[in-house]
């Protein structure tokens, strides 16, 4: 799994739309191996992007809640600890 992509189910507050854009941006840069596609590629691109967005959208609705809701102050620190122990 791309590192970059971050879970999204379950936050307190909910994840924005900004944030789903972000990691589908993210997934179809790297499935297709392009950071900027070529310019004939652009609309395609970017559809990709916008359906990759809207089933992830439809996912987190469908899925139900477990545990306590995550908090990206909470995720920030798992992030920090992980990589205090890599020792980097």
């Amino acid at each position: 799994m791309c590192r970059n992509i971050r879970v999204l189910h379950h936050f307190e507050p909910p994840t924005t739309p900004e944030e789903i854009h972000a990691a589908a941006l993210q997934y179809v840069r790297k499935v297709s191996g392009a950071a900027r596609p070529p310019q004939a590629a652009q609309a395609a691109f970017d559809a990709a992007v916008e359906r990759v967005a809207a089933a992830t959208a439809e996912l987190l609705a469908a899925l139900p809640a477990r545990g306590e809701p995550r908090t990206r102050e909470g995720e920030a620190e798992k992030a920090r600890a992980r990589w205090e122990r890599r020792g980097l």
